[in-house]
């Protein structure tokens, strides 16, 4: 098999941006669309992991998976400078279908509803936003939810968190 060699040269500077998404690739496309075409980020660095920023948040269970995720997530901010963090959780919309629920939240909530656990992912972001990341530098922390709709659009919601 015969080497490939990208056209595109090796870019030094770091991007200032962190995303942390849910690696479920059925919404790939639509979340380089909106970094891109709506929030302006074409590069960034990317953390992704089954239930995205949910891995981060002990959701009352998953302690030491989500210490271990946070540890490399504040590495990741700290060695490369990151100034804005991207929290992006995904599901269906309130009237969007089932089959669009993050499967690592369906795992951890097997009986929680579409509702259920779109209030769990806003709990979720709250507790990671109390416990930040510990880090040596602030940064910018935007949370958003990916919502697929009924007709099978696909809707980026700002999750405000107090």
């Amino acid at each position: 098999m015969e080497n490939y060699v990208t056209h595109k040269p090796w870019a030094r500077n770091r991007p200032s941006a962190l995303v942390v998404a849910c690696s479920d690739g059925r919404l790939q496309e639509n979340l380089d669309d909106f970094l891109d075409n709506h929030l302006g980020i074409n590069r960034y660095d990317r953390l992704y992991a089954p239930g995205g920023p949910g891995a981060l948040a002990s959701s009352g269970r998953e302690f030491l998976r989500s210490e271990a995720f946070r540890r490399e997530c504040v590495f990741l901010m700290e060695a490369h400078e990151i100034e804005d963090v991207y929290l992006i959780f995904h599901g269906p919309a309130e009237d969007g279908p089932e089959e669009a629920l993050c499967a690592d939240y369906r795992r951890l909530f097997p009986t929680h509803t579409i509702a259920d656990i779109r209030a769990d992912q806003v709990r979720d972001a709250a507790e990671i936003l109390k416990q930040g990341f510990g880090g040596r530098h602030t940064m910018r922390v935007h949370f958003y939810r990916c919502e697929v709709t009924a007709d099978g659009a696909i809707q980026f919601v700002k999750l405000e968190v107090a």
